[in-house]
């Protein structure tokens, strides 16, 4: 018998909560404004957002950041990306070894005769390539690019460079390097140098897609012809490790027992923080591991194409890469270019953090907690988790669980 009318219609969900709508003149501050009057369509994608940003920091999840784009090139680091990590809610970042090349520029001697400055994105592309003007969507001299490249040759030549080591360690020297440089020139703190000083590791999945590799590699050409004494090589297993005992760290060590991320686009940098999950439970065959209890992302790229920058949770729930018992709850992939959006989520994040802030001096901490239970998330130690600090622990750690597995993961009749 063919279903009927009635069969085919759908119980609203149990979970459903009244839909707000408020006036924008009502609401006092953006986190309201976000909250009340984004109602429908995109502004609710938008709206869904920040109410998961809002729930994971306020349950103090550590939050790992995925970010691909030109964000130090273009300035966003210095507008929103900065004060979002300098909050101490996150734990680490994947990104490019674009970003962390680009971040330097500021920074150099001669930055300021070589401004960065607006130009048309649908401009004349040849024209500005006859004035050596790079293009992203900002524009500045090709001189930074080749004074950038004297500077990292010159610290890539550093002694404390001249050895083995995984991409964090060699983000980490480098973020003093441009710190230093920072001070020197009085110009404003850039991301490595901040990752640098709140021990945020930093990976990068594809290191020889940039140009801080790319002057490692003239080097390494170099020493090959017996030019100088460059000793210094990347080393990726340790790397993808490195991830995998954060991970662990934060599902055994962290007492929410969970992480959650933030993506920022997609690409390498989004898959690099999500696959510890399968490394540590699929390829290592650690049991109980579970996937990002969070998982918010913002991308321009549509469901459609079928590439992995715009793979939603749901799908990554399948490979294990999030909490399958909780994920339509807590995640949400919007459709959007993330600059257009970040400078908004980020200041209501912090006005929000400051009007709590500013509540505990008024009535104590204990009866905020009473009233506003999120303020312990929110208010958390601005130190943040400091990971770097403690690598060699945790990396020892998981090597001494591996070296327990190994029986199990070595095939039968190889060992």
């Amino acid at each position: 018998m063919p279903p009927t009318r009635k069969d085919q219609r759908a119980a609203c969900p149990a979970t459903s909560s009244p839909l707000e709508h408020k006036p924008v003149d009502q609401v006092r501050h953006l986190d309201h404004l976000l909250e009340s009057c984004f109602p429908s369509f995109g502004g609710a994608y938008l709206r869904r957002i920040w109410k998961l940003l809002d729930e994971a920091i306020g349950r103090s999840v550590p939050m790992t950041l995925a970010v691909a784009g030109p964000v130090t090139a273009s300035g966003q680091h210095l507008a929103w990306l900065n004060p979002l990590l300098d909050t101490g809610w996150f734990c680490l970042v994947s990104t490019t070894d674009a970003v962390c090349y680009h971040d330097g520029h500021r920074s150099l001697d001669n930055a300021d005769q070589h401004p960065f400055h607006e130009v048309p994105i649908f401009g004349d592309d040849g024209a500005l390539r006859d004035d050596r003007t790079i293009r992203t969507d900002i524009g500045f001299d090709e001189d930074v690019l080749l004074d950038q490249d004297e500077f990292l040759t010159r610290c890539l030549l550093r002694p404390e460079f001249q050895k083995r080591m995984a991409g964090p360690e060699m983000r980490y020297l480098l973020g003093a390097c441009y710190a230093a440089q920072e001070h020197k020139n009085q110009v404003p703190e850039g991301l490595m140098a901040l990752c640098h000083r709140k021990a945020i590791p930093v990976f990068v999945g594809a290191p020889a897609d940039g140009s801080v590799f790319l002057n490692s590699v003239k080097l390494w050409a170099l020493a090959r012809g017996q030019h100088l004494d460059y000793r210094f090589e990347l080393d990726l297993h340790h790397e993808v490790l490195e991830s995998c005992a954060y991970h662990l760290w934060g599902q055994s060590e962290n007492p929410v027992g969970s992480l959650g991320t933030l993506v920022l686009g997609g690409g390498v940098p989004k898959n690099f923080n999500l696959q510890p999950e399968p490394a540590l439970s699929q390829i290592l065959g650690f049991d109980e591991i579970a996937g990002f209890l969070y998982d918010i992302q913002i991308t321009s790229a549509p469901v459609t194409d079928g590439s992995l920058s715009s793979c939603p949770p749901a799908e990554a729930v399948t490979w294990g890469k999030v909490d399958k018992d909780a994920f339509q709850r807590t995640t949400e992939s919007m459709q959007a270019d993330y600059s257009m959006v970040m400078p908004l989520l980020t200041k209501a994040l912090l006005d929000k953090r400051a009007r709590l802030l500013r509540l505990a001096e008024e009535m104590g901490m204990e009866t905020l907690l009473e009233r506003h239970p999120e303020a312990r998330g929110y208010l958390r130690e601005e130190t943040g988790y400091r990971l770097y600090d403690q690598r060699d622990r945790l990396f020892q750690n998981l090597q001494e669980r591996i070296d327990r597995n190994a029986p199990d993961l070595i095939p039968g009749g190889i060992a």
